[in-house]
């Protein structure tokens, strides 16, 4: 047992470092926000390897790194509340939700379908977190115009912006963890590790 806890902090460790590497290598996408190298990925990995309750440490831990990471954010906020409204919203709460992936194996079996709906969905919560900042806090910055559109509504400004870059990290990460599964499914479902 403690050769197994001792494993799974050191493997969540490394993940959570990778994960924070590739949060670090961005591509800038033209209207606003960016898409990351699947930096989420390694903490759905940890989710479903290690089951929801652990993915859910595992990316709280990755939620303080990227708020760190991100403090100067928080300076934009103009009052307290906001501040606080940003920690949580836009790093706390947005990144510890993808640790609930794994909640799928519970339901659906530890199958590479469990870790699609798994990324999917935590995707989703992730990104009602960065639309209710986005409406609340950034908002103010609303421009005039946003892809062509004319922006009236703090709530469509941040569902375009949001949207845009949260579902491209979406579906590239969808794409790149239906690739690795099959090579990795073992891995994914702790067979690796004898009895």
């Amino acid at each position: 047992m403690k050769n197994i806890t001792t494993r799974k902090l050191v493997e969540s460790a490394m993940l959570i470092a990778v994960a924070t590497v590739l949060s670090l290598v961005k591509i800038d996408l033209p209207f606003g926000g960016g898409v990351t190298i699947v930096s989420m990925l390694p903490l759905v990995v940890a989710s479903h390897r290690w089951g929801w309750k652990w993915g859910v440490v595992t990316a709280y831990v990755y939620s303080v790194l990227q708020l760190i990471l991100g403090l100067d954010n928080v300076g934009y906020a103009t009052s307290f509340v906001m501040a606080v409204g940003v920690v949580f919203l836009d790093y706390i709460i947005a990144y510890t939700v993808i640790g609930l992936s794994g909640v799928f194996d519970v339901f659906m079996g530890k199958k590479r379908s469990a870790v699609a709906v798994g990324i999917a969905v935590t995707f989703i919560l992730r990104f009602v977190c960065h639309l209710i900042t986005g409406a609340w806090i950034w908002g103010k910055w609303m421009p005039e115009e946003f892809m062509g559109l004319p922006m009236t509504s703090p709530w469509l400004y941040s569902f375009l912006y949001n949207g845009w870059y949260m579902l491209a990290e979406l579906v590239l990460t969808e794409i790149v963890a239906m690739l690795i599964y099959k090579p990795l499914g073992k891995f994914f479902r702790r067979e690796d590790i004898p009895a």
